[in-house]
């Protein structure tokens, strides 16, 4: 998140602290102490120590009674307990809305239930913008009042378009990238600069049915269960750390065009669940998985 964004303080503020460390005795009492030190109210712990990495994570949510405490200065302070125990820790306002951009395609499910949630409140972002490499959305979106950008993706103009879309990223101070049924295979270099910054869905037919219309091709094979995955993007495509899965159970009485509806329905819940725990630093990243404090 910008620290910017994050650097207010007042009587009641609520500041969220994750860490991520080796474990060892004391990390806790070490933490509540720092808390009680700055008259800070614990209003919500979760912790887990992966005994098989030998790994420690906390998220933390507390209250600061004193307005002279702001989470740039509560940082500041809190360098020395990371420092002691090999800490990786991110402190910021817990209500600080992330800066949000999403990306989309043809099919716009997905950009439809995150902008009707954003809208009513019940995901912690703020979206500027939508940028798509087709026309399709822009009636949706401008209907939310949001800026629209068409960034046309061909082989040939690929890396121009690359270029332009992190310059939005810069220029709207954006802190995650959605890609809600975007289907362009992002570049190697753009997903080591976006690194852990951007969400991706896709069904849960994968490696199965592969290419256009895999609900169609799960008809013909006569499927079952039918599920979506959200995960980080990461250079190996649809492999990177996945944060929520979920499936739905179907039968043989389900039309081709029933399964597609279904599977959209459950792709976008999955994907609104992991942009909100990501908004809310409910995940931390353990390797080549995640750790997610529901």
């Amino acid at each position: 998140m910008s620290l910017t964004s994050a650097a207010g303080g007042a009587p009641g503020d609520e500041f969220v602290l994750t860490i991520v460390c080796p474990d060892r005795p004391g990390i806790v009492y070490a933490v509540t102490g720092f808390l009680v030190e700055h008259s800070g109210n614990i209003i919500e712990s979760q912790q887990y120590d992966d005994r098989a990495t030998g790994r420690f994570f906390m998220r933390v949510c507390f209250e600061i009674a004193d307005p002279i405490h702001t989470a740039e200065t509560l940082r500041a302070d809190f360098a020395a307990v990371a420092t002691t125990f090999h800490m990786d820790f991110h402190l910021w306002d817990a209500r600080a809305p992330y800066r949000t951009l999403v990306m989309v395609s043809g099919h716009l499910h997905c950009l439809n239930d995150l902008l009707f949630r954003h809208s009513t409140g019940a995901l912690q972002i703020d979206i500027p913008l939508v940028v798509s490499n087709h026309l399709d959305a822009e009636p949706l979106a401008k209907a939310y009042g949001i800026d629209y950008v068409h960034l046309p993706v061909t082989p040939e103009t690929k890396p121009a378009a690359e270029a332009t879309l992190l310059e939005l990223v810069e220029e709207h101070g954006i802190d995650l990238v959605v890609l809600a049924r975007y289907m362009q295979v992002l570049s190697d270099d753009l997903c080591r600069t976006l690194s852990r910054r951007v969400i991706n869905i896709h069904h849960s037919f994968l490696p199965s049915f592969k290419g256009a219309k895999p609900y169609h091709q799960a008809h013909e094979r006569g499927v079952k269960l039918i599920g979506a995955t959200a995960h980080y993007v990461t250079a190996d495509l649809d492999e990177g750390p996945i944060i929520e899965q979920d499936v739905i159970r179907v039968d043989h009485g389900h039309t081709r065009e029933q399964l597609v509806a279904a599977g959209r329905d459950v792709e976008a819940q999955v994907l609104s669940r992991a942009v909100r725990w990501h908004s809310e630093s409910r995940i931390l990243l353990n390797g080549n998985r995640t750790v997610v404090f529901r």
